[in-house]
């Protein structure tokens, strides 16, 4: 019923962007898709800098006229006013970042590479003193490998190479910047390459989109200690904000976010899980792509569970719900850092459409939703909602036999009462035990001490003899003599025994 999903049913329409261009928006671009925030982005900020030009400007012009009232009787002299200071030092900064870009693109006359050689020998190899050597590690020497391999059979591939090696070796040195100018930086990069490509390749777009995977892979797996949760930013705040909103939210259940999935069945369990691990292995991921496939992966896994406990495709609003629980019950690390990272560096063309588009939008509403969940949204009254984010009751209600269906009926408030009252009773019971406990202890106390009491009477009613064994021997000695001494006289007393008589012949 809508009226049970009022808090969590989101239009499809919400989820693309505000201009009606057709494409997805993003929350973190106030709904707009990439394409209409860029150049809302780059209005604004051409007007900024209008703005900041008009007063400095005006600034300028009253320092002039204060220092010209004050000279004004003093001899005029030639010379450079400091606004023409201003300007002719800007032309030289000017000038010398032209000639380091130029520098940067064209290839070196003193060196030239061997004819035999591979052409990216030079740049595979740079020089120990680059800072890029210097911060290098594994992944980011396989991901060069790999781009180069990758490069090898295009035609412009060295020049492309050498273009995505020198803005990330720029980069090194704009770690000042705020976010917004870095993911401006890459975001123009990402741009004014897709267009060179898309002549290149006379507008084959598969093409030109697996050019730019590489580029993206290669350029953020070097650039990611630098641009992933800068100083600059609140990241890290926002990080720790929703991580804490989320444990509080441990006992939102499935039936209150109306989640039409069985967690009973072995095959939802197994997607469940695998979804939970999918949204947690994103901040293992480097590269954007990569934490969207995480992404991808996970919604496909809620879908595949979805499907299974209603035995039927499922619909929009039961992923968005199956989503919010996933989150809920993963709380991934770092997850505002992976959403902002994504949102900044990652190739627009992907986000704005596809798949990928899709479910990160539904990742981002899934987030704002939890950033705004209250009683409302899950059915509850302020009072049910207050007590449970307390803590002073956690809810464990049975699942419903419709896992698709949430019964308004239900009453929440006896339940908790009810449930109140058999902790009541369990601690009542357990005060009992303990109180039977405590006399069972006194009473083998007790038990004790009788029986110690008691062995000692025993001992002291018949004490053990002491005395010395030889008394023993002599009453031996003395009853074998008396047995040798009865022998004699029963043998004095015995007549003696006859003689033979001889008889003479």
């Amino acid at each position: 019923m809508l009226s049970q999903r009022r808090g969590i049913h989101l239009d499809q329409s919400e989820l693309l962007c505000k201009k009606g261009c057709g494409f997805y928006g993003n929350t973190a671009w106030q709904g707009l898709c990439s394409k209409c925030w860029r150049e809302e982005y780059q209005r604004d900020r051409q007007k900024q800098i209008q703005e900041d030009w008009a007063l400095a400007e005006r600034l300028q012009r009253e320092e002039e006229e204060a220092y010209a009232s004050r000279n004004q009787k003093a001899q005029p002299q030639p010379s450079i006013t400091p606004f023409s200071k201003f300007e002719e030092r800007k032309t030289k900064e000017k000038s010398s970042k032209v000639n380091t870009v130029t520098k940067f693109f064209t290839p070196s006359t003193k060196t030239p590479p061997k004819k035999d050689a591979s052409p990216f020998d030079a740049q595979s190899s740079p020089s120990p003193s680059s800072s890029a050597s210097r911060h290098s590690s594994v992944d980011t020497d396989h991901a060069t490998r790999e781009f180069i391999d990758f490069l090898k059979p295009l035609k412009s591939g060295r020049e492309i190479f050498k273009q995505c090696r020198a803005f990330t070796e720029s980069m090194a040195y704009k770690r000042d910047m705020g976010a917004d100018e870095l993911s401006e930086c890459v975001q123009d990069f990402y741009q004014n390459l897709s267009e060179r490509l898309q002549t290149q390749f006379k507008g084959s777009s598969e093409h030109v989109e697996s050019v730019m995977d590489e580029v993206e892979k290669y350029m953020m797996t070097r650039l990611y200690k630098e641009v992933f949760c800068p100083e600059t930013t609140d990241d890290e705040k926002k990080d720790l904000a929703i991580q804490k909103r989320i444990r509080a939210l441990h006992w939102v259940t499935i039936e209150m976010l109306c989640v039409p999935v069985d967690e009973e069945i072995p095959e939802v369990s197994d997607s469940v899980v695998k979804a939970i691990t999918d949204v947690i292995e994103m901040d293992s991921k480097r590269v954007p792509k990569d934490k969207l496939g995480c992404i991808t992966r996970c919604s496909k896994h809620i879908f595949n569970a979805i499907k299974v406990s209603k035995k039927e495709a499922a619909s929009a609003d039961d992923f968005l719900p199956t989503l919010i629980y996933i989150v809920l019950k993963a709380n991934p690390p770092r997850l505002q850092s992976n959403i902002q990272y994504i949102t900044r560096f990652c190739n627009p063309s992907r986000l704005m459409t596809g798949e990928d588009g899709y479910y990160f939008t539904n990742l981002c509403c899934a987030v704002a939703f939890i950033e705004k969940l209250d009683g409302q949204s899950l059915n509850l009254s302020s009072e049910e909602f207050e007590l449970y984010m307390s803590g002073q009751a956690s809810p464990n209600w049975p699942q419903a036999a419709g896992a698709s269906s949430c019964s308004p009926g239900s009453t929440p408030l006896s339940q908790v009462h009810k449930r109140l009252d058999l902790l009541t009773g369990l601690g009542e019971r357990q005060d009992r035990v303990m109180e039977k406990a405590r006399q069972l202890e006194n009473d083998l106390i007790d038990w004790t001490d009788e029986v110690e009491q008691k062995v000692q009477n025993v001992l002291q009613s018949f004490p053990p003899e002491t005395q010395n064994p030889t008394p023993t021997t002599a009453t031996s000695t003395s009853a074998s003599s008396s047995a040798i001494d009865s022998d004699n006289v029963e043998n004095e007393l015995l007549p003696p025994p006859l003689q033979p008589q001889v008889f003479a012949g």
